[in-house]
């Protein structure tokens, strides 16, 4: 995929989300990884490490495992 089309993409993909949330998310690795150096943290992990984060990566993409923000405010007072 060209550079373009990525770009196209990307700004569909984003015009279809209205969760504010997410869109802040998404922005913020976005930045994070336009203006810092990319891959250190993750080159810095063991296998097992990067396997446990890629792991709670697909679990926090289903729904019933997310928590509501204003529940572990609550638990964390």
């Amino acid at each position: 995929m060209s550079t373009s089309e990525l770009k196209s993409n990307l700004h569909a993909l984003i015009d279809g989300i209205d969760n504010q949330e997410l869109l802040q998310s998404i922005y913020e690795i976005l930045d994070a990884r336009k203006h810092g150096e990319t891959g250190s943290l993750w080159g810095s992990l063991t296998d097992d490490q990067k396997n446990e984060v890629l792991e709670a990566f697909d679990e926090s993409e289903q729904e019933d495992n997310l928590i509501p923000h204003a529940q572990v405010l609550k638990e964390l007072k």
